[in-house]
């Protein structure tokens, strides 16, 4: 609601955070920028989720219409799967928030969020706003119409049940709402401190078909996209195919597809449009009554020379104080950034701030280097460089294509904040909404860094300042130069070896610590503590440290372990010394198509305690898209090998009937990681000898899979249909249909408590048809839907077993759910029984 503002200071809406350098464009993509200054519309493309964009229309408007346009996505994705590895929740909204920030560099769209969690699938749009708070969704909508001032805004799905998600649906109300409030000086009167209002001329929806679901019609507006572009090499669906597939962490892989194709559009709210999204929108600056304007930038873009765009740098130049004398404050700032921008593209510009470490503490020196080129034939001058607290003037000329390096010693302040993304600074809200701790920052894909240095440049007559982000810079020998953000971490950091613990009854809790300690503090003493509510279990007194990865062991007593009654219960653990408490564990997350990602999180453990018992010793596990699941199993005291291809060799021979060399029966059970039809590929040849295992004596324990890019047509030995058929409610009530089944039975007892404090889900993708040899399990319900008995289906086949069970135990065994532990147990003892 904007209530709490700690900062006028409000950073710039449309820069490029993730950039740490400097750089010119390509020529083509500096002639694209001079058209698109010549254009005054906007629009800003809304849905929900990351992948929910229509690519394909991005790229058209940007590249041929030459339109400022924006992806504003309600949430950032965190309650998704995720292909590439384990992370989930705020892990994953963070990969995909950088795989949006870099498919956006491809299109040249903008990128905006809300402060809304992605809390999973949702079915209709009450269910998703039992979740979310409508009125704040709607007022950070609002604040980014005010900041980014588009004309037309584009849905892209109806607020009903054709768009096949609550949270999609629920996109579509907002956006209705916040148009009609952008333009109302009594809605949210707080962000007018910083924003003027501003009313949109239409809302629509770009109606679409998706599988059997058409919802275009004749009578839409219609508009052609996908046009070939010689200064791209290809046609806006070739290019929006590279974008969208780097949405990796989904596995959104899609076609590049060259050629025309039509766009339909059905009114939602404002004034119709007939011919054009932009009917009745001001296009030129001559519209607006500055010819001048369009006067000089149609013989710029005219005479631009691609070889050396420098020349068109007094044109430029003399552009820039035209619209330094706009009365409108807004377009001013917009079109200036923009102009200053391809300002120092034509120049040949780049600087960066860099140094060889990639990690720094506050309070530190370190050496950095400050690289910076000109290309210009008149020279671009260096007047002056703050370095953070202190400026050096230098009053010096850039020769043409001559790198200068300025080596400086800077100190990190002492009060810098640790290097992580704004939203999960703080803990949200609740498990809907993100706490963000500046109202203004709202809207932002990410915060701009605080750390950098400040450069004073002339260029002919006019001044520039540049901001230059402090970096780390590295050779790498396959990547070749990496460049990335400094990260600030703590003198400290504190977490535990393993994220979970489990806790037999009749046992010692066994912890161990390990300490990360940056090797340039040194600590002469402090005190280590294990909490559990704030109650001190254990610990003890540390002298000297100074090192990394320090471990240390601490026993907790069976005493202090029976006093606790919870079975599901949280460890926290600190360091303290000199008055400073030090609680955080760094969370790095590291991909090739995404730069180095951090955030921080107490220093917290889950552990399981309670019956919970195992019968098994020994499991093979087929890899699918990264969950827990063999990290549960080897804390639960399992062997866990990953099947590879020479593992397959040798269990059977041609008929299918003998095994000379049964390499698979050594395993108690085997597992099928989560969409492992999806993503392992030799799968289709390793199913015969999977199901032979199971006719010869095996267990086999299949997690869900989805209907997209499959392998294997037939999963089980008796067939079953996957369907999009999920329990969204974490607490629906779950029926036993035969409650002394084997599997509920050995080597625990499951009640309906075993499903107690399960999060986001029961589960998604259960069977909706199968053969008569399989026997379900349960029977379980959205409220007002029709029961599903399709969660977990039984079969036995030969002398062994076989179970498909989509519930989401992938999500239970992370946080740490005891009945969740217990009941995938007994499915992997089934053969035990």
């Amino acid at each position: 609601m904007f209530k709490k503002v700690i900062t006028a200071c409000i950073l710039s809406f449309y820069t490029v955070f993730s950039a740490q350098q400097v750089r010119p464009s390509r020529s083509s993509e500096i002639y694209r920028e001079l058209k698109t200054l010549k254009q005054l519309p906007k629009v800003l493309y809304l849905a929900a989720h990351p992948d929910d964009e229509n690519t394909g229309l991005l790229s058209w408007l940007i590249n041929d219409q030459n339109v400022e346009t924006g992806y504003l996505s309600l949430t950032r994705g965190d309650g998704g799967q995720n292909l590439l590895g384990t992370e989930q929740g705020a892990a994953l909204g963070l990969i995909r928030t950088h795989e949006l920030l870099e498919a956006r560099k491809l299109d040249g769209a903008q990128q905006f969020f809300t402060r809304a969690i992605d809390f999973g699938f949702s079915k209709n749009t009450t269910d998703t706003f039992k979740q979310w708070d409508e009125n704040s969704i709607i007022a950070d909508v609002v604040w980014v119409i005010r900041k980014f001032r588009p004309d037309v805004i584009i849905c892209r799905f109806p607020p009903t049940a054709a768009a096949g998600h609550g949270q999609h649906a629920a996109s579509a109300v907002v956006a209705e709402k916040a148009f009609k409030l952008a333009g109302d000086k009594k809605a949210f009167p707080d962000q007018l401190k910083y924003v003027n209002v501003w009313q949109p001329k239409r809302v629509l929806w770009n109606t679409f078909r998706f599988g059997a679901v058409n919802t275009t019609a004749e009578d839409q507006l219609k508009i052609t996209v996908g046009q070939y572009d010689a200064q791209l090499g290809m046609g806006y669906g070739e290019l929006a195919g590279l974008s969208r597939s780097l949405h990796k962490s989904q596995g959104a892989g899609t076609q590049s597809v060259a050629g025309i194709k039509t766009e339909y559009f059905s009114h939602v709210a404002g004034e119709s449009a007939k011919t054009t999204l932009f009917d009745g929108v001001t296009k030129t600056w001559t519209s607006q009554g500055n010819a001048d304007i369009d006067q000089s930038l149609d013989k710029i873009i005219s005479t631009f020379n691609f070889n050396e765009p420098d020349q068109s740098l007094p044109a430029l130049l003399a552009l820039r104080k035209k619209i330094v004398m706009l009365k409108d404050s807004d377009l001013k700032k917009d079109k200036i950034k923009s102009l200053d921008n391809i300002i120092l593209s034509c120049a040949g510009f780049m600087g960066e701030v860099v140094t060889d470490q990639a990690e720094a503490v506050a309070g530190e020196d370190h050496n950095f280097r400050l690289n910076l080129i000109s290309r210009a034939t008149d020279p671009v001058v260096l007047e002056n460089v703050k370095w953070l607290s202190q400026s050096e003037n230098f009053n010096r000329k850039l020769s043409k294509d001559s790198l200068i390096t300025i080596q400086h010693d800077i100190q990190i302040p002492a009060d810098a904040v640790l290097t992580e993304p704004y939203w999960l600074a703080k803990p949200a809200k609740d498990a809907a909404t993100f706490s963000v701790p500046n109202d203004t920052l709202v809207g932002l894909p990410e915060a701009g860094s605080p750390l950098y240095v400040l450069l004073d440049l002339k260029i002919g007559s006019e001044k520039f300042q540049v901001k230059l982000p402090l970096s780390f810079k590295k050779l790498d020998p396959v990547r070749g130069d990496v460049v990335e953000a400094l990260r600030i971490v703590p003198a400290l950091e504190l977490k535990f070896t393993q994220p979970l613990y489990l806790v037999k009854e009749n046992e010692d809790l066994h912890l161990s610590l390990n300490f990360k300690i940056n090797s340039n503090k040194q600590f002469n003493n402090g005190k280590v503590n294990l909490l559990y509510n704030g109650e001190r279990l254990g610990g003890g007194d540390l002298k000297s440290i100074n090192g990394k990865d320090l471990t240390l062991d601490y026993v907790i007593s069976k005493t202090k372990l029976a006093s606790i009654k919870s079975n599901q219960l949280q460890l926290d653990a600190n360091f303290i010394a000199d008055g400073i408490t030090y609680n955080k564990k760094q969370v790095l997350i590291q991909y090739p198509h995404l730069p180095s990602l951090q955030y921080f999180t107490p220093a917290t453990v889950a552990v399981m305690k309670g019956d919970i018992q195992a019968k098994v010793k020994k499991v093979g596990y087929v890899q699918g898209a990264g969950d827990f699941i063999p990290e549960f199993l080897r804390i639960a005291g399992i062997q866990v090998d990953v099947l590879k291809d020479e593992d397959f060799y040798g269990n059977i021979d041609e008929s299918g009937e003998k095994s000379n060399q049964n390499k698979l029966s050594q395993y108690d059970a085997i597992v099928l990681g989560v969409r492992a039809n999806n993503t392992e590929k030799k799968l289709g040849r390793w199913m015969p000898f999977l199901w032979y295992y199971v006719k010869t004596g095996g267990n086999l324990v299949m997690q869900y899979n989805t209907n997209q890019d499959t392998t294997v047509d037939q999963l089980g030995m008796y067939n079953f249909n996957i369907a999009n058929k999920r329990v969204t409610e974490e607490n629906a009530e779950v029926k036993f249909l035969n409650p002394n089944h084997k599997l509920l039975s050995f080597p625990n007892k499951i009640t309906a408590n075993d499903f107690n404090g399960w999060v986001q889900e029961r589960g998604a993708y259960f069977s909706d048809k199968w053969d008569a040899a399989y026997e379900p399990l349960f029977e379980m319900r959205d409220t007002n839907e029709a029961s599903l008995q399709g969660s977990t289906l039984y079969a036995k086949y030969g002398k062994g077993n076989f179970i498909y069970t989509p519930l989401a135990f992938f999500r239970q065994l992370p946080a740490g759910n005891v009945g969740a532990a217990r009941l995938f147990l007994n499915f992997l003892s089934a053969q035990k029984n």
